[in-house]
Formats: C-alpha cells, sequence, structure tokens
C-alpha cells in the first residue's frame, strides 16, 4: 500500500510539473517574449535595424584582453556555447515536423526581434556589473534586479532559480543527451560515457569562470562554423534542392502551397511551432546570456549589447537554419511535412546529413552533439555560477556547487530523472518571466545608455580618443549606484 501511495504521490508531482511546464512554454513565455522583443525593438527605435553594421562588427576587436577579467568575446562564447545547443539540431527538426518548413520563416522573424531584447538584458547587464576582488566582474537579472529595481530579495529569488536549474540539473541533461548520442552511434555503454562526461567536465568546472570562459572561447564557435561549412558544403552541391527548400520556407509560412503545413495544418502550426523554436533557441530575455555579458570587461556597456546580439543572428539565422535547410535539402527519401512523426526527431538532422554526404558522416554528427552539449554543460553552470557570486563570496559554497555539478554531470550521464528535468523547465520559466518584467521597468536605462554611445560615436575629443562612459552621464536616468559600473583600466 505504501509503495502505491508513494507512486501515485510522485506521479501527481509529475503531472503538476509537467502541466505547468506546458504552460509556461507553450503559451506564457511565447507570448511575453514576443511582446518584449516588439517593446525593445519600439523603445530602441529598431537598434538591430539602425546599428546592424555596428552589431556585424562587433566580434573585431572584442577578444582584446588588455583590461584584464573576461573579454567580450569569451562572455559572447559562453552565451553562444548555451544558445547553440542540441535544440539546435533536434528541436529544429521538431519544429519542422511540427509546423512544416513555413515555421522557419517565423523562426527568423522572431530572431530579428530578439537581437533588441538580447541588447537590451546585456546592455543592462554591463551598467549593472559589479567588480570583484580577483579583477573580475559579475552581472546579470540578479544584479540589474538589486541595484537598478533596488529588489535585493528579489534579485536572490531569480539567482536561487536560476543556480538550481543551471547549476545542478542542467548537467544532467546535457550528459545524458552526450551518453544517448555515444550509444546510438557507436554502442558505447552509459556508464563508460558517465566516465568520459566526468573526466571532461571536472577539470573545466573546477577551474572556475575563467576556465569556461577559455574552453568555450574555442569550442562553441569551432563547433559552430564547421557544422555551418558542412551545410553549407551541401547547399553549393545540391543547387537546386536549396533553392526548392528556400521556396518551401516562404510558401509554407503563408499557406501559398498545400501539403507544407504541420501536424496541425496550415500557417497557425508553422507560425506557432516556428515562434516556439526561435523563442528558446536563441534564449533571448530568458536572462542566461545576460549573466555571461555581465562578466564581460568592455569599454562601454553598449559594446556588450550589441556583441549578444550577434550571437542570437549565429544561434537562429545561421545555425538553426543551416538545419533546417539540410533536412529539406533530403527531401522526401527522409522527411515529408505533415507525414514525418515526431518521434524521428532526435535522430533527423543525421538522417538527412547521411543521405546527403553518406553513412561515414554518422560518427561526426554524433561528436557534433557530443560537444554541442559539453559546451552547454560550461556554459549553463557559468550562469549558475555568476548568480552564486550574488548570493554569496564564500569559496567553500562554490566549490561545493562545483563538486555537485559534475556529481549530477556523472548521474545524469546513466539515468533519465523526467520529474528532475521538468523541476528545471518550471524554475527557468520562473526566472525568465522575472526577468522579462525587470527589463521593461529598466528599459529607460538601456535607451539612455544607447543614447550615450551614439553621441559618443561621433564626438571625439582633442587627442583623437572618444570621451569615457561614466556612471553619472547625462544620457542615463540618474547616476548608477555606488560600485555599479566601473571602467576598466588598460593594461
Amino acid at each position: 500500500m505504501t509503495a502505491m501511495a508513494h507512486a501515485s504521490w510522485t506521479e501527481q508531482i509529475d503531472t503538476v510539473l509537467s502541466t505547468t511546464s506546458d504552460l509556461l512554454f507553450s503559451w506564457v513565455l511565447m507570448w511575453l517574449l514576443v511582446g518584449a522583443g516588439i517593446f525593445f525593438t519600439v523603445r530602441t527605435r529598431a537598434v538591430q535595424l539602425r546599428h546592424a553594421n555596428a552589431i556585424a562588427a562587433s566580434v573585431a576587436g572584442s577578444r582584446d584582453g588588455r583590461h584584464g577579467g573576461i573579454t567580450s568575446f569569451q562572455a559572447f562564447a559562453v552565451g553562444l556555447a548555451c544558445r547553440v545547443g542540441t535544440g539546435n539540431i533536434v528541436g529544429v527538426a521538431l519544429a519542422l515536423i511540427m509546423g512544416g518548413p513555413g515555421a522557419v520563416l517565423w523562426m527568423w522573424l522572431v530572431a530579428i526581434l530578439g537581437t533588441a531584447t538580447a541588447f537590451s538584458e546585456a546592455t543592462l547587464a554591463q551598467l549593472f556589473k559589479v567588480r570583484r576582488a580577483d579583477g573580475t566582474y559579475r552581472g546579470g537579472p540578479a544584479y540589474y534586479i538589486s541595484r537598478g529595481l533596488r529588489l535585493p530579495i528579489l534579485g536572490a529569488v531569480f539567482a536561487i532559480v536560476f543556480l538550481i536549474a543551471n547549476g545542478l540539473v542542467m548537467p544532467m541533461v546535457q550528459a545524458n543527451a552526450i551518453t544517448s548520442s555515444l550509444q546510438g552511434a557507436g554502442g558505447i555503454s552509459p556508464s563508460l560515457g558517465a566516465v568520459l562526461v566526468v573526466v571532461l567536465t571536472a577539470p573545466v568546472l573546477l577551474g572556475g569562470l575563467r576556465a569556461m570562459a577559455r574552453v568555450a572561447e574555442y569550442l562553441a564557435p569551432l563547433m559552430a562554423l564547421a557544422y555551418l561549412a558542412l551545410v553549407l558544403a551541401i547547399l553549393l552541391t545540391h543547387p537546386v534542392q536549396a533553392w526548392e527548400a528556400l521556396r518551401s520556407i516562404i510558401e509554407g509560412a503563408f499557406g501559398l502551397r498545400q501539403g507544407l503545413g504541420g501536424l496541425a495544418g496550415g500557417v497557425t502550426a508553422a507560425l506557432l511551432n516556428g515562434v516556439r523554436r526561435g523563442l528558446f533557441s536563441n534564449e533571448a530575455g530568458l536572462g542566461g546570456a545576460a549573466c555571461a555579458a555581465g562578466s564581460a570587461t568592455v569599454e562601454h556597456p553598449v559594446q556588450q549589447g550589441f556583441i549578444q546580439a550577434f550571437g542570437v543572428v549565429v544561434d537562429t539565422l545561421f545555425v538553426c537554419t543551416a538545419t533546417a535547410l539540410a533536412i529539406l535539402v533530403a527531401g522526401a527519401d527522409v522527411f515529408q511535412p505533415g507525414a514525418t512523426a515526431k518521434e524521428t526527431a532526435g535522430t533527423l538532422t543525421q538522417d538527412a546529413i547521411a543521405h546527403l554526404v553518406g553513412e561515414w558522416s554518422r560518427w561526426p554528427m554524433a561528436l557534433l552533439v557530443v560537444v554541442l552539449a559539453y559546451t552547454t554543460i560550461i556554459g549553463a553552470f557559468s550562469y549558475a555560477q555568476v548568480c552564486l557570486d550574488y548570493l554569496t563570496d564564500r569559496p567553500w559554497v562554490s566549490r561545493a556547487l562545483q563538486i555537485g555539478a559534475v556529481i549530477c554531470a556523472g548521474i545524469g550521464s546513466v539515468q533519465q530523472l523526467t520529474t528532475v528535468w521538468t523541476l528545471a523547465d518550471v524554475l527557468l520559466g520562473v526566472g525568465a518571466i522575472i526577468n522579462l518584467a525587470a527589463l521593461v521597468l529598466l528599459s529607460r536605462w538601456v535607451v539612455g545608455a544607447l543614447r550615450d554611445w551614439e553621441s559618443r560615436r561621433g564626438a571625439p575629443t582633442s587627442d583623437g580618443n572618444r570621451p569615457a562612459f561614466s556612471g553619472d552621464s547625462e544620457h542615463l536616468p540618474s547616476a548608477l549606484p555606488e560600485g555599479a559600473w566601473e571602467r576598466p583600466v588598460i593594461r
């Protein structure tokens, strides 16, 4: 009787968590994130279009380490490590299955709106960041909620929510993806995969934020570039199919051709599935990338806003589009809109590429999934570390979290813990709602920082250097609180 009662109790918890997660991510957050994208596009006077050149050029010089701490590019790479993950492979495939080729166009639209949101949260993270004793910075939602809104308790709530979800549960989720991929490609047992995961993650996670940034700086961009190069080669060798794939995206989005809808049919399925995938792939407004952005050392807050906005472009307009085109170019032998079962989403991209370039590609694709999941562990844990540093600066607490993350990665490698994963989704959803509310309430600071950057861009001093940004700029609503934003000293 006791065992049956326990089973019933856990099933009820699973049901409540699943229902809450579905509600948050299928409807509540979807419309909040779209609304935020529209709001910040209007509020910044379409910064993503007016300053498209600055966003595109933001990577240039971002690896400059003369200021000490974590470079702008390293912070960008950490955010990219989380953005460009297994969701770009599996999630896009599922969006195509459920929404048809037209879902891709709506992903593009959401990405364009999301760049304004990503710019805003990264700029705020810079404005309200604080310098630590070791010369590095910490910033993000917990910090701008505490210092900008003057709500330190709400900042602590956000930090705790994000710490649990990203520091303990995310390593479990991604470690499971790693062992599943290795088992599927080469029959490697989960236990052996668990050993590999622990060996790979322990040195980086235990090495602290600087170590995570250094690994992400190389791995995340290189894997994204390798994947994009592979898909580009496919498109160049299949020009007719590539053109037809682009046509199917446009026609499917507006219902111009029958048979291109998803399982739910028509434009509505394309719209909803494309919007959902775009929103949760680029992470704009969810708060995580802002944690990375606030750690960067830059001369003006807007600089990091631009480079984080570029991360949305890379994630959705490049990587997600590459996945979609690879599947569509493979054609009816692999994918048929409205007919392909959603259960095939996990292997659909690998099947498409294997069909186009040969079975030999399955192992490289499995390796890609492994590296994407690995870099996501690193990126997500760095978010948790930033949140922990908001709560306490005691070294032993930080070390305990690092060890706990490695243990969780080992556990997640050998077994799926569905309830824990669903709880993480709920926590991330709650954190995102808190973050979005803070972003809107602090939007005048974003506009002020942008105006300051625009005014300084064309106003060099007598010695030929642009005037430095300061916390009491006349364009800001008021002076920044003491300890927030300290201009870096060039070494």
